[in-house]
């Protein structure tokens, strides 16, 4: 029988700490008007201190867990797509892992800028499809606010903080990913990029001093590369699940910019009453921006049970993707409760002692065998 990965729980985390136009007026050389006409956006959070991509994510996975009703340990793969990682190494899936307490999960980080989240839900659909795994969670983490120069109004007005996690189940029943496509072109990376502290630049007095750490973005070639991929990943894609584009419920793109997201729809010949668009609260949060607009759409009612939907973002590499849905919620077989998600704050205890125990082991170990070597 043909396997199904379906999309069973969400989940969201954002910052408490909002920072709005009229505040960032006050740090650079703008206005609420100029930002709101030119990108859309209101307001965005800003993590605080304390808070950190692994930590959002933390929080966004746990939150889909309990929408799906299963527990931490019952997860196969951790896929956490960011451009914003902890660290270089280790991946901030392994510290997800960690903090959810997800024993016998494998976990990586998926480098494609704010197409990532596109990719990671491909990735871990195959996985399932073929039978590998059967339980992933995907995540779109981001403090993009670490890698802003706030004296650069021209990229500070932009980015936020935020993460947005899916929890995907393999399945008969037909439904979940149909598509997707994923693309690159590398001939544009320099039109969105973070130069310094990789290989190639590595960190040094100069490079900070240069502002090479901070986001550098060519707005001009990015607007007209996003509103042409975007129209041509989503109809690829709708091709690819066999649908059309009238057939299409929801299309639910990158929350990057206002113009960008309606050129692309009119290009489309969508309304934009059948797009999800949150940018004005949320700004642009990179690869949790989709999981983001998704999780508002399901809790005020808009995208039900047997919607058909399209994902569909672009982002820094170049690149771009698009996945067709077809929307099902929570699986009938799997309509049971775990009982860790009635005590929500306990089973983030066991997570911490776990991690603990697991450090102690290793301290013993190091100690009995450390003579030895």
């Amino acid at each position: 029988m043909k396997r199904y990965a379906h999309i069973t729980g969400w989940g969201i985390s954002v910052p408490e700490r909002v920072l709005t136009n009229d505040d960032l007026a006050r740090m650079v050389d703008t206005t609420d008007e100029w930002i709101i006409s030119r990108t859309g956006i209101r307001q965005r959070h800003i993590a605080g201190d304390g808070q950190s991509t692994a930590s959002l994510g933390a929080e966004a996975a746990l939150r889909a867990l309990e929408v799906a009703k299963i527990s931490p340990g019952d997860v196969d793969l951790i896929i956490v797509s960011t451009s914003s990682p902890e660290h270089l190494f280790p991946s901030t899936a392994s510290l997800v892992q960690d903090r959810i307490g997800a024993g016998k999960a494998g976990a990586f980080d998926l480098s494609a800028a704010c197409t990532g989240f596109i990719i990671a839900l491909s990735m871990a659909a195959q996985a399932i499809q073929t039978g590998s795994i059967n339980t992933a969670l995907v995540l779109g983490a981001e403090t993009l606010s670490r890698l802003v120069n706030w004296e650069d109004r021209t990229t500070c007005i932009l980015f936020g903080d935020g993460a947005g996690a899916f929890v995907l189940q393999g399945s008969e029943q037909p439904g979940g990913i149909l598509s997707s496509v994923m693309r690159s072109d590398g001939s544009g990376a320099d039109l969105l990029i973070v130069p310094a502290g990789g290989s190639k630049l590595p960190t040094t007095p100069q490079t900070v001093q240069d502002g090479l750490h901070y986001i550098h973005m060519n707005g001009q070639e990015v607007f007209r590369f996003a509103t042409r991929v975007m129209k041509q990943a989503t109809e690829e894609a709708i091709e690819l699940a066999g649908m059309t584009l009238d057939e299409v419920d929801w299309v639910i793109p990158h929350q990057a910019n206002q113009r960008i997201i309606e050129t692309a729809a009119k290009r489309l010949k969508v309304p934009m009453e059948r797009v999800v668009v949150n940018l004005d609260r949320y700004g642009n949060t990179s690869t949790a921006s989709i999981p983001l607009a998704t999780v508002e759409a399901i809790r005020d009612g808009r995208v039900q049970s047997g919607d058909r939907i399209v994902f569909v973002g672009f982002g820094a590499g170049l690149t771009w993707g698009a996945a067709a849905v077809l929307w099902t919620g929570l699986l009938a077989e799997e309509k049971r409760l775990i009982w860790p998600y009635r005590f929500y704050n306990l089973y983030q205890v066991y997570a911490r002692v776990r991690s603990w125990v697991l450090r102690f082991v290793r301290f013993i170990e190091g100690v009995i065998w450390g003579k030895r070597v």
